[in-house]
């Protein structure tokens, strides 16, 4: 089984970046509001990546994008996220001061902005939709949805730990393996344009 598309999830994802802005929404919530948000935040990052392994393609087709050309694309959104990560900071946008003020964006924190696009933004959309072209039979469609399963238990651990892992990797323990996340989807990034760009002009291959 490959375990690739897994790895760039997980690096493009990457949970425990998003551990302190967890933290910052959730304050003042009772324990019972904030495993609310924990579960619905889990739940909502794996429908964004099975919507996308199912129907992802169709979606291209319906709008006549090449798989080529996405992949181009997809793997620019990869890189610009890496090199965000360098800098230590998550691979998504995100949300400025006055959505943190407004009463009503915090009641729906769980899906935005913590799910969309703090867990799964643009990035990991193409991402899943480029190996959900890759795919080629039902077991391989069904693995890249069972990643989504792998990245909500995941995402649901790190918040549902979210204190206690704050407190053991402290700011620089984070921002240390935001990077590293970052530079192993770098490398990555590169070969999904290389893949596409090949497709594109033939001719590169010599």
């Amino acid at each position: 089984m490959d375990f690739k598309p897994l790895i760039t999830l997980l690096a493009i994802v990457n949970p425990l970046a998003i551990v302190p802005f967890f933290i910052h929404y959730t304050q003042g919530f009772s324990p019972a509001q904030r495993q609310r948000t924990v579960l619905i935040s889990a739940f909502t990052a794996f429908a964004v990546i099975a919507t996308c392994a199912l129907i992802g393609l169709q979606i291209l087709a319906f709008f006549n994008i090449s798989l080529a050309s996405f992949q181009v694309g997809g793997g620019m959104l990869l890189l610009t996220s890496a090199l965000s990560m360098l800098n230590a900071r998550p691979a998504e946008a995100k949300v400025n001061d006055q959505d943190l003020s407004d009463t009503s964006a915090r009641t729906s924190i769980a899906v935005v902005p913590l799910a969309i696009p703090l867990l799964t933004g643009p990035a990991s959309m193409s991402t899943v939709v480029i190996y959900a072209d890759q795919a080629k039979t039902f077991f391989q469609h069904a693995a890249l949805v069972g990643y989504g399963v792998v990245i909500a238990l995941a995402t649901a651990i790190c918040f549902t730990l979210a204190e206690p892992i704050a407190r053991f990797l402290g700011q620089t323990g984070i921002n240390v393996m935001t990077r590293l996340m970052g530079l192993i989807l770098a490398a990555l990034a590169v070969e999904v344009m290389a893949n596409g760009l090949v497709k594109l002009f033939p001719a590169l291959l010599g």
